[in-house]
């Protein structure tokens, strides 16, 4: 066999071998229609745990603190749930109850003692953003005190502080230099004073002590 018919054969192998691969192969795979590419699959988010509390508020009439039933979210323990009731406060209330807490005040630490006193650390904004005023100091202090007590059973007391300090008023009247306990005088329209309403009447005279 010479050698120009063994490379005319193995030519000819060749080919049959290139168009096998072709028709059997490569061209099924090259018409086959493409897999659809799948979305990716969607994030799912366990809606987070709430609970009902009791928040302390100014009432409409600006005389008194009302308590109003709230969904905040659920602490895992007494500090987490402490912290998740202050942060709620610090939220704008429904219409048409008032903030007590000074526009702008935020929380920079909440701690529980041994002795069931809780530490709440507010921003600067605590005394500088607050407009004064003993009657409206009375509301921004126990709306705090009142709404840790009254929701946590193992929280007996509230010690405010600002920016980490222990301060000795929060607009110059009420003094918070010790922890305060619950005190639900202040929910209560003050004798001698005539109910304001949105337009603005003022108490003839402040809460009996």
């Amino acid at each position: 066999m010479t050698a120009r018919r063994t490379a005319a054969i193995v030519s000819i192998v060749t080919l049959a071998v290139a168009a096998w691969y072709v028709l059997f192969i490569g061209l099924p795979r090259w018409t086959a229609p493409k897999p659809r590419a799948l979305p990716p699959p969607e994030a799912r988010t366990e809606p987070a745990a709430k609970i009902r509390a009791r928040l302390y508020h100014l009432a409409q009439d600006g005389l008194r603190l009302e308590a109003v039933e709230t969904e905040v979210p659920f602490g895992d323990g007494t500090v987490e749930q402490g912290r998740q009731l202050v942060l709620a406060l610090l939220n704008p209330p429904p219409s048409p109850l008032v903030s007590t807490i000074p526009q702008g005040t935020t929380l920079k630490g909440f701690y529980l003692s041994g002795q069931g006193v809780a530490f709440v650390d507010l921003s600067a904004e605590a005394t500088t953003a607050h407009r004064g005023g003993s009657l409206d100091e009375i509301f921004t202090v126990y709306s705090i005190v009142n709404t840790l007590t009254e929701n946590l059973p193992a929280i007996t007391a509230v010690q405010l502080l600002v920016n980490g300090r222990q301060v000795d008023t929060l607009a110059g009247h009420v003094d918070v230099r010790r922890p305060l306990p619950k005190d639900l005088r202040w929910t209560e329209l003050p004798r001698g004073t005539e109910t304001r309403t949105a337009s603005g009447a003022t108490p003839v005279a402040p809460p009996q002590e």
